[in-house]
């Protein structure tokens, strides 16, 4: 018997703006991964209304209000385990080797969804102010049946 699919939402560089269509994109995820630049704790009490939020700390976020935030998080979602930092140049880890599916990390604003080696490399880009020409988005990890899959969003802003 199959089990129902989970469906993890992925937000990047939001650098204290949650726009609206982020939110309803978001709506009916089981998890938010945050990979960092959040730059104001009101961003994550707003994601945690959605689902529970797993967040790290970008190079952006400063201040008392960042707490705990650490710099990686590991964290395991249906079987599936995920690695999550801000800045993808700053992987400490051989994520094969430590048996991590999936790599999940914004910095660039960048949407990128890429399989290296049989781990899944996700960017789901900014879905914060609008930088250069570079698209508004967020993406998404669908687990199903030990499988782990990745699609991006671009929001229409």
């Amino acid at each position: 018997m199959a089990s129902t699919p989970i469906r993890i939402g992925l937000i990047s560089d939001t650098h204290d703006l949650m726009r609206p269509e982020a939110k309803r994109a978001l709506h009916g995820v089981g998890h938010i991964l945050h990979a960092g630049d959040i730059c104001g704790g009101e961003v994550l009490a707003e994601l945690a209304q959605i689902a529970p939020v797993t967040a790290v700390r970008g190079n952006n976020d400063r201040g008392a209000w960042v707490g705990k935030l650490r710099e990686t998080e590991l964290v395991e979602i249906g079987g599936i385990s995920i690695y999550i930092l801000h800045d993808l140049s700053a992987l400490d880890i051989d994520p094969r080797a430590a048996g991590v599916h999936a790599v999940i990390s914004g910095h660039s604003h960048k949407p990128l969804v890429e399989e290296r080696d049989g781990v899944l490399f996700v960017n789901p880009g900014s879905a914060g102010p609008r930088r250069f020409s570079l698209p508004i988005s967020l993406g998404f990890i669908e687990i199903a049946s030990g499988k782990v899959s990745a699609s991006l969003l671009t929001l229409q802003t």
